[in-house]
Parts: C-alpha cells; structure tokens; sequence
C-alpha cells in the first residue's frame, strides 16, 4: 500500500473511532432510535476499516506500552448511560459465548456493556494519537489492531447483530 493510501486509511480509522466515541459518550442526550441508528451506521465502518489494514501494512513491529485512559469508573458510566438509553433491549442472547456449547440454558449479554468494551478500545487508541499530537498513530493503531483480532471484534459483530435487531425489527 502506498504511503498516500496508507495515510488516508489511518485518517479514517482515526475519525471513525473519533465519531463512535462521541456517539457513545453522548449516549444521554440521544433517542434511543437515534443512537441505535448512529451505531449500526459506525460498527460496520469501524469493522471494516480495522479489518481492512494489517499491522504489516503499517509497518510498525515494536509499538511499545500506551497509557490507559479509561478507568472503571468511566467505564460504568458509559455501560450505565447505554443501558439506561436502552432499557430493557439492553439484553440480547449471546451465540457465540465459549459456555454456550455446556449450556442448557441461553446466555444473556448485555449491548452497553458490548459498547462500553469498544469505546474502552478506541477511547484509548484515540486519546494516544491526541496526546501525541499523530506521531503514534501508527503505534497506537497497531496496539488496537492486535486488541481488535484478539477481542473485540467478535463482540462488535454480535453487538452489531443486537443492535440491527433493534433497529428493524421493533
């Protein structure tokens, strides 16, 4: 990939973190329509632009430690803030949950608590590219990927799912 390509898919990783935060954040302020809407707009976005880059691609092996930004506290916040916004849709069930394969029982998860796991994610990612004025973007993108592959991914997807029941079958 090109270093123009490069720079223009880093940017939009970047702003689609930047604007799914904000929507999170502001969770409060919005409809609940609205807000589901905002996400099942953002989700797939996001999915696909940190799908869509590997860390080869950036070039960047040693990334070194980034600080983390968001506390447990802000964290609850944000879990509750969604949970309230959604109040009983809140609850979806999970498919792909390891304990699902032993259960005779379907297992509850919850769609703030999805999204407070993805905000924590790109929260930090963007504050680290903030802080550094971008000269850890590469760094910071890397660190996110590798969280992203490893976590977050599957719980965007199912949280995606939820959220798109939401939004056209209600």
């Amino acid at each position: 990939m090109d270093e123009s390509a490069l720079n223009r898919k880093m940017l939009n990783i970047t702003a689609y973190a930047s604007q799914y935060c904000e929507a999170v954040e502001n969770a409060r302020e919005m409809e609940k329509d609205e807000f589901v809407i905002r996400m099942t707009e953002l989700l797939p976005q996001i999915y696909g632009e940190f799908a869509g880059l590997s860390p080869e691609d950036v070039g960047v092996l040693d990334y070194g430690y980034y600080q983390t930004y968001v506390d447990e506290q802000w964290y609850d916040t944000i879990r509750r803030n969604v949970e309230t916004l959604l109040g009983p849709d809140d609850v979806f069930l999970e498919t792909f949950e390891e304990d699902m394969k032993y259960s005779d029982t379907p297992i509850a998860a919850s769609i703030a608590e999805s999204l407070a796991d993805i905000f924590q994610a790109l929260y930090n990612f963007i504050m680290v590219v903030k802080e550094t004025d971008g000269q850890e973007l590469a760094g910071a993108y890397v660190e996110c990927r590798e969280n992203f592959a490893s976590y977050w991914s599957q719980t965007l997807c199912n949280v995606l799912r939820a959220l798109n029941h939401l939004r056209f079958n209600q």
